[in-house]
């Protein structure tokens, strides 16, 4: 049995290393166009460019790993059953139940992987991820100059009416420089020409045949004009030094679970606070109603509205806690789809019986998109406490599980439920015909 388990898991090797580089690729081809942008945009440097592609990676793998292993397990028995091998085994007195024995076991040591990559490692990588845009985001190179509009540039505004058709040179230049006081310097050229360094953090203007004028800090009356036909203006670090105060704040995709359950926590102390206070006021507006002799119907109109207050206090206290509770089962269901698909994948591969790399990525693409659209159904429903946390993401999990169930009890009769041959013959025929 060794032996087997071995052959086995060595079919199912090759095809899951191919399919999670494809699969990573084909998702990171739906980010290059923003990252090109990005790059092309904010002047970014190889290491910053590295960087953003780096940790971009571990949010495609939490899902590539998942349709990968669907993937591999289709095309190994695929292959197994159109090359008769399943059927040998079987008169060796090996049933399908031996055969994925040690494929689910491979597969509960990757969902338990995925259970720490997905609380672990993702947010890190999501929350280093964020901070790195925002820094990116903060540069501010000549693509964000337009003409006719004045831009900021930490302590200057930048003005020009036009560029010149090679668009190096910047004419009818003004620019508001409020770095030496309060009264900000104001300076104007007839063109110029704008230089990135420091990996287009910093910015050297040079200006020709132009006027400063500026006004003392010291004495308002003082007014002085200077003529020049230079002119030079360094700005250096145009944002990518940003402090770790306005860095963001770890939202509920770049916290762990067990950060997540102490938010959840915090959320609920004050949930408690506004539900005590909504009995206290509801409370007191039904004694004021019972009484007959109060007529105070502005004291009424106070509690209505405090009621009215907490109620919608309450409601949005209790759908954060459904999304904070949404996501840490999102991580767990997402990482046990890993075992499930094993349980499709397995019959699956059995009855097309086909070791086609396209049918094998098609057919698992249809699966994995099924499975992935009722996950998105059960966290919007989940979102807004339509049905619980739980249910909302577990529910792809417990129905996929029961139709694999199914569909392995159903492979062992050696049935197609998938001809793909009969299909392919039909689109044969119907492309002859026209």
């Amino acid at each position: 049995m060794k032996i087997l388990s071995k052959y086995i898991l060595k079919e199912h090797a090759g095809p899951f290393t191919l399919a999670v580089i494809v699969i990573t690729f084909i998702m990171l081809l739906d980010r290059v166009l923003d990252l090109l942008n990005l790059i092309i945009t904010k002047h970014l440097d190889l290491w910053t460019t590295t960087r953003v592609f780096v940790l971009s990676l571990p949010f495609m793998l939490a899902l590539a790993i998942p349709m990968a292993v669907l993937v591999a397990t289709i095309m190994a028995f695929g292959r197994l059953s159109s090359d008769n091998e399943i059927t040998a085994f079987k008169a060796s007195g090996i049933n399908i139940y031996s055969m994925m024995k040690p494929v689910v076991i491979c597969a509960i040591l990757i969902s338990l992987f995925m259970i720490y990559f997905n609380d672990h490692i993702l947010p890190e990588s999501n929350f280093a991820l964020k901070n790195l845009l925002i820094k990116i985001s903060a540069r501010r190179p000549t693509s964000e100059l337009k003409p006719g509009l004045f831009t900021e540039l930490k302590d200057y505004n930048f003005y020009y009416h036009d560029k010149s058709e090679d668009g190096e040179q910047y004419n009818d230049i003004v620019i508001y420089d409020k770095s030496n006081g309060n009264f900000p310097r104001t300076i104007s050229a007839d063109y110029g020409k704008i230089d990135l360094y420091n990996g287009g953090n910093s910015l050297n203007a040079t200006l020709y045949n132009g006027l400063i004028h500026e006004i003392s800090n010291d004495d308002p009356e003082d007014y002085t004009t200077i003529v020049f036909k230079e002119y030079r203006i360094k700005i250096p670090d145009l944002g990518i030094g940003v402090s770790e105060a306005h860095l963001a704040q770890r939202g509920d995709r770049e916290m762990s679970s067990a950060d997540m359950k102490k938010h959840i926590d915090e959320i609920d102390v004050k949930r408690q606070q506004k539900l005590a206070e909504l009995k206290k006021y509801t409370a007191e507006l039904d004694a004021l109603n019972e009484d007959p002799k109060s007529e105070d119907d502005k004291e009424r109109n106070k509690l209505k509205h405090l009621i009215e207050v907490n109620k919608q206090r309450v409601y949005s206290l209790s759908r954060e806690i459904s999304k904070y509770q949404v996501e840490i089962d999102k991580k767990y269901s997402i990482a046990f789809a890993c075992l499930v698909f094993i349980l499709i994948g397995a019959p699956v591969g059995m009855m097309t019986r086909t070791n086609s790399v396209g049918m094998s990525f098609i057919v698992s693409s249809l699966v994995f998109v099924v499975y992935y659209v009722s996950l998105f159904a059960g966290e919007e429903l989940a979102d807004k406490m339509i049905i619980s946390p739980f249910l909302g993401m577990w529910i792809s999990n417990i129905l996929f599980t029961i139709v694999g169930i199914y569909l392995v009890v159903y492979s062992m009769r050696e049935r197609k439920i998938i001809h793909i041959e009969r299909l392919k013959d039909m689109f044969k025929r119907r492309n002859k015909s026209q």
